[in-house]
C-alpha cells in the first residue's frame, strides 16, 4: 500500500479526514441527485426508537468488551462527481509553495492511482476517475464514528476510496464495509430506551419491615426498535435492533434492606409483565418482586434504583440477523421510608 500524505478533500473523502468526520450520522442527510445524475455522500438515517439528531442512545451494553464499530466505508460519489473533486484537490495541493519530495511524490502517485490505472495488490488503479463508469456504481470511502472516544480506532478505516458497481459487494478486503450487522450494532448505539419507573404500594411513603410491592404493567413496558438504513442509488441495506425486556433488578439504595426475590432480580412473567400489583387482602403475603426497609429514611429519601435487562437482536437486508449483547438502563427513584408509629395507652 502507498505510503500517502493526507489529502483534505471538500467533506473529506479519506485518510485521516473521512466521509462525516465532525459531524456524525444524520437523522434527516441522505443520498440524493440533481438533474446531472451525479450523487451525493451517503448518510445513515436513524428511525424508530432513537435519540434525537443522531446522538447516542442510553443502552448499556452488559459486555464490558463489546463496543459499536468506530468507523466503516459507505458509498461517497458517482464518478463524475468524485473525479471533479479529488482532482481539483489534487492540483491545489501539488501547486502548493513547498510541495515537493516524499510529499509531492506520494501526490503523484495518487494522481497516477485514479488518472493512470496505477495500482498494487489486490487494488487496481482507474483510468480517468473511472468516469466511463458514471451512473453504474460509486466511489466507497471512510466513515468515522463521531461517538468514538478513541482517535486512533475512530480513523483506522484508511484505505483510499475504492470503486463498487451497482449490486455488487465490495472487494472483500474491505472487512469494514457497511453491512447488514454494522448498521444494527449502529442502530444499537442510537437506540433510547423507556425509563424505568416501577409501581410501589405503598405509593407515597412505605414504613420499615413493611414489604413494598413493585411492579411494570406490559402496557408501558414492552419491546422496542431502532433502525438503521443507507440508501443510495444500486445500494440499500437497513437492519432494526429488538429490544425485549427480560428481567428487572431492584437496589434498595442502602445496605438496611432485604429484596424479594433475594437476588434482587425479578423475571418477567409470561403476560410480559414484571411483578405483581398490590391488592387488599395481602399484607402478609411476601412480594413476587419488591422490597422490605430496615430502617427509617428520616428527614431524606433513599434512591431505589430499577435496571431492566433487554435481550437485544437484529434482522437486516436479505435476511440477515442474529444477537446482540444484552443491554440495560435504569432510573433512581425516591423512596421515603417511615417510621411505625405505636400508640401506648
Amino acid at each position: 500500500m502507498l505510503a500517502l500524505v493526507p489529502v483534505a478533500l471538500p467533506e473529506a473523502a479519506y485518510a485521516a479526514k473521512p466521509v462525516g468526520s465532525g459531524k456524525g450520522a444524520s437523522t434527516e442527510e441522505t443520498g440524493g441527485g440533481d438533474e446531472t445524475g451525479i450523487y451525493a455522500a451517503a448518510r445513515i438515517q436513524y428511525s424508530g426508537s432513537v435519540a434525537k439528531n443522531g446522538g447516542t442512545g442510553n443502552v448499556t451494553s452488559t459486555d464490558v468488551n463489546w463496543t459499536p464499530p468506530p468507523c466503516w466505508y459507505a458509498p461517497y460519489l458517482g464518478a463524475k462527481d468524485f473525479k471533479k473533486k479529488m482532482s481539483q484537490d489534487i492540483e491545489s495541493q501539488l501547486n502548493a509553495p513547498g510541495m515537493g519530495g516524499h510529499a509531492g511524490a506520494a501526490l503523484t502517485e495518487l494522481q497516477r492511482h485514479y488518472e493512470d490505472e496505477y495500482g498494487w495488490t489486490d487494488t487496481p488503479g482507474y483510468k480517468d476517475y473511472n468516469v466511463e463508469n458514471d451512473g453504474k456504481g460509486m466511489f466507497w470511502a471512510a466513515v468515522e464514528n463521531p461517538d468514538e472516544p478513541d482517535p486512533l480506532k475512530r480513523s483506522s478505516c484508511n484505505d483510499l476510496p475504492f470503486w463498487v458497481p451497482n449490486g455488487e459487494a465490495p472487494p472483500p478486503q474491505y472487512e469494514e464495509a457497511i453491512t447488514p450487522e454494522i448498521l444494527a450494532a449502529l442502530a444499537y448505539q442510537h437506540m433510547q430506551l423507556p425509563d424505568t419507573k416501577v409501581t410501589l404500594a405503598p405509593q407515597a411513603a412505605t414504613k420499615v419491615n413493611l414489604p413494598t410491592w413493585a411492579w411494570l404493567d406490559k402496557a408501558v413496558f414492552d419491546e422496542v426498535q431502532a433502525t438503521a438504513a443507507i440508501d443510495v442509488p444500486g445500494f440499500n441495506l437497513q437492519s432494526t435492533t429488538t429490544a425485549k425486556p427480560v428481567s428487572l433488578k431492584l437496589e434498595p439504595g442502602t445496605e438496611d434492606a432485604e429484596t424479594y426475590p433475594a437476588s434482587g432480580e425479578c423475571v418477567i412473567n409470561a403476560d410480559g409483565s414484571i411483578g405483581e400489583p398490590y391488592a387488599r387482602g395481602k399484607p402478609d403475603l411476601t412480594p413476587p418482586c419488591g422490597i422490605k426497609y430496615l430502617r427509617s429514611s428520616g428527614d431524606g429519601t433513599f434512591k431505589l434504583q430499577a435496571t431492566i435487562t433487554w435481550d437485544i437482536t437484529w434482522e437486516g437486508t436479505g435476511g440477515a440477523g442474529g444477537d446482540l449483547p444484552d443491554g440495560t438502563f435504569g432510573n433512581d427513584q425516591a423512596v421515603t421510608v417511615q417510621e411505625i408509629q405505636a400508640v401506648n395507652r
